[in-house]
């Protein structure tokens, strides 16, 4: 891939983006892009201390329409020249999302765009950022606070992927999630530098899981598959979701059996998000999430309940999956697997392989 090109968005205006399949020129007659080194002057003129702003990262070679470098305003440098797409640009020429902060001036600083490949692409960073309402700055990374599902662990976490120590993530963690009356302690390490780190924590008793973000092509045939899945909304998938809660986590109450799943609904406000499942006699016996995120979809939450093993019906969501993102223009489904637990080997039997590895460390 050549230079990325950028497009600047607030997280509603990619949801409407992603809704539509296309970024569609809205004030002028195409679609306002710019280099990394350009990004600042629109960022700034336009969205100044705005705290919420996307990055759009596109593959001028999806992008599909003409592109043509012309002038921006009269107030702009005279030799600097935009790029402007003249037409409808497929979400689909989208590789990452990653968010885009502001100094504490309000300005913005040319960005550091993410790694493209695909280890890059499976990490769940950008859109645990979209979703939180609050986001602060630590050691090697951020830390993400979500009050509407302050019950979920996932949502308030520390993100990490920069260099840290223990001592810093330890004290982080106190600060951030302590601080935010939260019981807590979790972290989210990502790459082969923190697994020291990792290594540490287990000495100090901390739960440390290990991960391996897994990826894959949608097939050019759909998978086969024993078993019909289908899209359901959110709620109606709920009762199961409850379920798979309470087998999970012995003791767990209404509250947070609740916001377990309405931090779905979170996430729907700033991706496409997608419920799959696969119904017998009208009751949803499985199901799994499909977030289309431009040219990447991520699936999660694969479950099926007891008594429904062994149909087919863990191929059947997975076949609906690739068929659904295929659909969509994604050129890559990824997915977070435990190294410990046999859903990986069966993923790897699916086609997918392993790209990535990480960490989930916490404490109660």
């Amino acid at each position: 891939m050549t230079e990325p090109l950028l497009h600047l968005a607030t997280p509603a205006e990619w949801r409407a983006h992603l809704a539509a399949g296309a970024i569609v020129p809205s004030v002028a007659e195409f679609v306002h892009l710019s280099t990394p080194a350009q990004v600042a002057l629109p960022a700034g003129r336009l969205f100044a201390g705005r705290t919420d702003l996307l990055l759009l990262v596109l593959d001028p070679d999806r992008i599909g329409v003409p592109v043509k470098w012309e002038p921006g305003l009269p107030t702009d440098p005279a030799d600097m020249r935009f790029p402007h797409a003249y037409g409808p640009v497929p979400t689909s020429a989208v590789v990452a999302v990653p968010p885009y902060r502001p100094r504490t001036d309000g300005g913005f600083d040319a960005p550091a765009i993410p790694p493209l490949d695909d280890a890059a692409r499976t990490s769940e960073f950008s859109l645990l950022r979209r979703v939180a309402t609050t986001e602060e700055p630590v050691r090697g990374g951020v830390a993400v606070l979500t009050a509407p599902v302050s019950r979920s662990h996932q949502h308030n976490q520390l993100l990490l992927d920069g260099p840290t120590d223990v001592a810093a993530l330890v004290a982080d963690a106190d600060r951030v999630l302590g601080g935010a009356g939260l019981p807590h302690r979790r972290a989210l390490l990502s790459g082969q530098h923190l697994a020291p780190v990792a290594s540490a924590l287990t000495g100090l008793g901390w739960e440390v899981e290990e991960l391996i973000g897994m990826a894959a092509p949608p097939p050019a045939v759909r998978p086969a598959s024993s078993g019909a899945a289908g899209r359901i909304d959110i709620e109606t998938a709920r009762p199961f979701w409850d379920a798979m809660w309470r087998r999970e986590l012995r003791g767990v109450d209404d509250v947070t059996v609740a916001q377990l799943t309405d931090r779905h609904l979170l996430e729907d406000e700033v991706v496409d998000l997608r419920c799959l499942a696969v119904r017998e006699e009208g009751e949803v016996v499985a199901a799994c999430l499909l977030k289309v995120d431009g040219a990447t979809a991520v699936v999660d939450a694969v479950d099926t309940a007891p008594g429904h093993q062994r149909r087919g019906h863990g191929n059947a969501l997975l076949a609906e999956a690739f068929a659904q993102a295929g659909a969509a223009g994604c050129d890559l489904v990824t997915l977070q697997a435990d190294v410990a637990d046999w859903p990986r080997d069966w993923y790897a039997r699916r086609g997918f392989r392993a790209v990535a590895r990480g960490w989930v460390v916490s404490r109660a």
